[in-house]
């Protein structure tokens, strides 16, 4: 498995206050809802993840930020987590605590809503923080292309690339994983909301876009 750890921060010293608080909070949800049980967990899944059938109906729409905070699996929540530590802070850092909260939810909602779009009948409830970090992995591409990531392979080899190139690597897997799970069903599907990262990654562009011409940068 090929997984990011580290990367150049461009603010050094700088407090990436909201990182770290939504990566807490999102561990402590996964440690109460870990401690329900396997049925306390389910129903709390299902109370609090995003259902693209309830939404098309107008329902439950509170749960679609609920979901950012939900994750089905330790290996769920340890990817997302780690792609949080690497990418977000230097977002924040350039475009401060405000717009980068603002940003973060806004991203997240736009993953569910492109989620929903694409599979509005379904009734596996969608969870987890990735739609919200592919906004900030897509904001990353474009605000800082020629950064360097560190990567690890297999937990052994480890090495830097340019974050251009990793990121692309990723969208790209992400669109090619999304069009082979449109000829699944919800029974045969493995529910990984995989157009939920891409609606994320594209709001992600397409803030990092506004940011560069705005300079909304802190």
């Amino acid at each position: 498995m090929l997984y990011p750890y580290k990367d150049i921060n461009v603010k050094d010293g700088y407090k990436p206050i909201l990182t770290w608080t939504f990566l807490v909070i999102n561990v402590a949800v996964f440690i109460y809802s870990f401690s329900l049980g396997t049925e306390g967990f389910g129903r709390f899944v299902h109370a609090y993840g995003a259902v693209p059938a309830e939404l098309t109906r107008g329902q439950d729409w509170l749960m679609a930020w609920t979901s950012m905070f939900i994750h089905g699996g330790v290996m769920h929540i340890i990817g997302n987590m780690l792609f949080l530590y690497v990418f977000a802070d230097n977002i924040e850092a350039l475009v401060g605590h405000v717009r980068f909260f603002i940003f973060y939810f806004l991203g997240g909602l736009a993953a569910v809503l492109l989620q929903t779009i694409m599979d509005w009948n379904s009734t596996i409830p969608m969870v987890g923080a990735s739609g919200c970090i592919s906004a900030v992995l897509g904001a990353y591409l474009i605000m800082l292309p020629r950064s360097k990531v560190k990567l690890m392979f297999f937990f052994v080899v480890r090495f830097w690339v340019p974050a251009v190139l990793f990121l692309v690597f990723w969208i790209v897997q992400q669109f090619m994983a999304s069009i082979g799970s449109m000829a699944n069903t919800q029974e045969t599907g493995g529910g990984v909301a995989y157009w939920a990262h891409i609606g994320g990654f594209v709001f992600g562009v397409l803030a990092g876009i506004y940011f560069r011409i705005t300079r909304k940068y802190k």
